[in-house]
This record gives C-alpha cells, structure tokens and sequence, in this order.
C-alpha cells in the first residue's frame, strides 16, 4: 500500500512539474498563430491585431482601419470558399539569420481548398512571440 501511495505521489509530482514547465519557444509562437487566426475567424481582430508586433504604439485612426480591413479579409474569404474551417499547423523552423521563427499553417477551406501560408514570427523584449 505504501509503494502505491509513493508511486502515485510520484507520478502526481512529474506530471506537475511536466504541467508547469515552460513551453518551447517553438510552441509559444505556434500557440501565438493559432490564437491570432482563431480570434480572427471569430470575429474578433483586437486579438488578432494585438499579436502583431509594433501595434500597442500605433495612432488609433490606424488601428481602426487595420480593424476594417481583417473584418474584410474574412468576408472577402467566406465569399470566395464558403468559409474557412481549419487551421492546421504544419511545421515550425528557426531562421536565425533573420531571427524570425517561420510557422507554417495549412487554411482548409468550406469548398475543399487548401492553402498554405507563412506567418513570420519576432520575438519582442518581454519574450513574448508576435506576428511580423
């Protein structure tokens, strides 16, 4: 019984720590891309707007007309595919050159289509990953 106890406690503590452990900064960026095109399906372009970098310091007549020309994107893309209805990600790489982490997405579409696009990610000064 005692053994059992200790396993378990064991077992409770690594997947803790496993819970708690800092993601990659592959899987930040990735989540960073994943959260900006849902918000941006659902209709809401704040969160797409504000995962891109340089946008908190932009003049409020520019943030708005950003905001018109997402909600646009999206018509003009339902228009043309029906809908979008899954992001998928496919691949992440590390361009140290240019220091960008490049996340790969394939945009599957109402109609059958699929596109692959490329979403450059920049790391800010709070370590946090934003669209270029």
């Amino acid at each position: 019984m005692r053994q059992a106890t200790i396993l378990l406690t064991a077992i409770s503590s690594l997947l803790l720590l496993a819970a708690c452990s800092k993601p990659t900064p592959e899987q930040q960026a990735i989540n960073t891309v994943l959260e900006s095109y849902e918000g941006l399906l659902q209709g809401d372009y704040e969160t797409f707007l504000n995962n891109r970098a340089g946008m908190d310091s932009i003049p409020d007549s520019y943030r708005e007309q950003l905001l018109v020309s997402y909600k646009q994107f999206i018509a003009q893309q339902r228009k043309a595919h029906e809908d979008i209805v899954e992001l998928q990600h496919i691949r992440t790489e590390l361009d140290s050159i240019q220091h960008l982490m490049l996340v790969y997405l394939q945009v599957i579409y109402a109609d059958s289509a699929k596109e692959e696009i490329v979403v450059p990610m920049i790391e800010n000064d709070e370590g946090m990953w934003k669209m270029k």
